[in-house]
């Protein structure tokens, strides 16, 4: 049974930076794109990074670029979101996602997630 597990999220001022970490079990994690995507209060789920799991390359929506990075570490099972310069725009429930199996991939859609985590809040005050 896949399990995608998030922390890391809290109330940061906007300027400031947080660290999302997901840890994922139930299969062989090298194998998945792993993704990040968010949801804010009356707002459809957006799709926020991901990274590939052949050539570990990255794809993220523009309003992060330049102040997202997403990362992963096959041997500790965990993808990350190192999120700096923050945004009262940034609020928003949190989500890891991965593909479906390993011979698909994951983009920006949400039917293309497999598996989703909990969420995680992220609060930036202004």
């Amino acid at each position: 049974q896949v399990q995608l597990v998030e922390s890391g999220g809290g109330l940061v001022q906007a300027g400031g930076s947080l660290r999302l970490s997901c840890v994922a079990s139930g299969r062989t994690f090298r194998r998945y794109d792993m993704g990040w995507f968010r949801q804010a209060p009356g707002k459809e789920r957006e799709f926020v990074a991901v990274i590939n799991r052949n050539d570990g390359s990255t794809d993220y929506v523009d309003s992060v670029k330049g102040r997202f990075t997403i990362s992963r570490d096959n041997a500790k099972n965990t993808v990350y979101l190192q999120m700096n310069s923050l945004k009262p725009e940034d609020t928003a429930v949190y989500f890891c996602a991965s593909s479906r199996n390993s011979w698909s991939d994951l983009g920006r859609e949400t039917d293309e997630v497999g598996y989703w985590g909990q969420g995680t809040q992220v609060t930036v005050s202004s």
